[in-house]
């Protein structure tokens, strides 16, 4: 019984579906119930075409037919018949769903490669940065004790020339003279210009 009525619905005529769409605009839930059996299955049809994916048309289907209901009062029978307007919506509606998905992925490959690409960069610089750390260690240990004793105070523990010779207990200038020794070979041991 219920698919007869079904089948029945399917194929009622234009004028009907018109008359349907205007009584769903005046708010009548039935009117709605019985363009719904009619509209619901041409409208999830073309969805489906557009999208290629059967649980995504369902749901712009649906979205179509609430669209359907809010819009009703919109529909003019003068300028087309209901199932025309209805099919147009879902046409629009299943498009601007391709579209949304496509940007959607395009923006999660753009994040990607961004990822990939940041990462990349970041093991390049821990790679450079540990060579050149590894790089100064060796030619630090170059230092003779009294020329290195003043850099790592400086350059690893932050302390001042002044700080320096009251630590070291040694006059400023002494200090001054072994920091300027000191890094003009740490320049030469590191390879860069006199």
């Amino acid at each position: 019984m219920a698919k007869r009525q079904a089948s029945e619905a399917r194929h009622i005529g234009a004028a009907e579906t018109d008359r349907l769409l205007v009584s769903v605009a005046a708010g009548s839930q039935d009117a709605f119930s019985r363009l719904y059996d009619v509209a619901a299955g041409p409208i999830y049809g073309i969805a489906c075409r557009v999208l290629q994916d059967p649980g995504h048309a369902e749901e712009v289907a649906q979205e179509v037919m609430l669209e359907v209901w809010q819009s009703a009062p919109r529909y003019r029978p003068e300028n087309g018949h209901a199932m025309t307007w209805m099919m147009t919506i879902a046409h629009h509606r299943a498009v601007d769903s391709v579209r949304t998905l496509q940007r959607s992925a395009e923006r999660e490959r753009a994040v990607s490669q961004q990822e990939t690409a940041l990462a990349h960069d970041d093991v390049v610089e821990t790679v450079e940065s540990l060579r050149e750390r590894e790089q100064v260690r060796s030619c630090l240990k170059e230092l003779s004790a009294e020329l290195r004793q003043p850099v790592v105070l400086a350059y690893y523990q932050g302390l001042t020339q002044t700080e320096i010779a009251a630590a070291l207990a040694l006059p400023l200038g002494t200090v001054k003279g072994r920091l300027r020794r000191a890094l003009t070979h740490l320049r030469h041991c590191l390879g860069a210009p006199p």
